[in-house]
């Protein structure tokens, strides 16, 4: 009940701040690309329900459904707009819509793709599923894009056993360095 009031608080003060930079971000999206300035990608939540995330757009509409990384020429298929948001993370920041309806958490597992079949098999393994999936998590702070399918699972793991408070604090602390210095961003 805590950590779902802290991020309801913290995702709603997080919305406020950065309500002007996501206005500039979403028109600047809209000038120079066609479509919409969010992407509504479908996600494995808790228990593996597929719930709808936002993200601002950074891909062009005739992209591929797959991960990034599974694309031969992901860099054709970037917005011009593309590359940036997503090393410096801005586009993760609608995903704080999804802390306030509950669908997420600030601090948890990364949500996988819907079609992210190995990732979310391995997940329900080791029992993980049944987080909620955070924009943050104790894997994207410990290699992010850089560490495999079964290294992640192993940190989400690490995550699900050492759960509290602080380390949620620590989490995102360290998260705010992490991205400030640009590590771990592959695609």
């Amino acid at each position: 009940m805590i950590k779902r009031i802290f991020d309801f608080s913290a995702a709603l003060i997080m919305l406020l701040i950065a309500a002007l930079p996501m206005i500039i971000i979403a028109a600047a999206i809209r000038l120079t690309s066609r479509g919409p300035a969010l992407h509504w990608s479908e996600r494995v939540g808790r228990n593996n329900i597929i719930f709808k995330m936002p993200k601002f757009r950074t891909m062009r509409l005739d992209a591929p459904d797959l991960p990034t990384h599974l694309m031969k020429n992901a860099q054709d298929y970037m917005t011009p707009l593309g590359n940036i948001l997503r090393l410096t993370s801005l586009d993760e920041l609608p995903q704080l819509w999804s802390v306030l309806k509950g669908d997420m958490s600030l601090v948890g597992p990364r949500p996988a793709l819907h079609n992210q079949d190995d990732l979310v098999a391995l997940r329900t393994e080791k029992n993980s599923h049944k987080l909620l999936p955070g924009i943050t998590g104790w894997a994207q702070i410990n290699g992010r894009d850089e560490i495999s399918i079964p290294e992640k699972v192993a940190l989400d793991e690490y995550y699900m056993q050492n759960q509290s408070f602080w380390l949620d604090i620590s989490i995102l602390w360290r998260t705010v360095f992490k991205v400030a210095k640009k590590e771990g961003v592959a695609h």
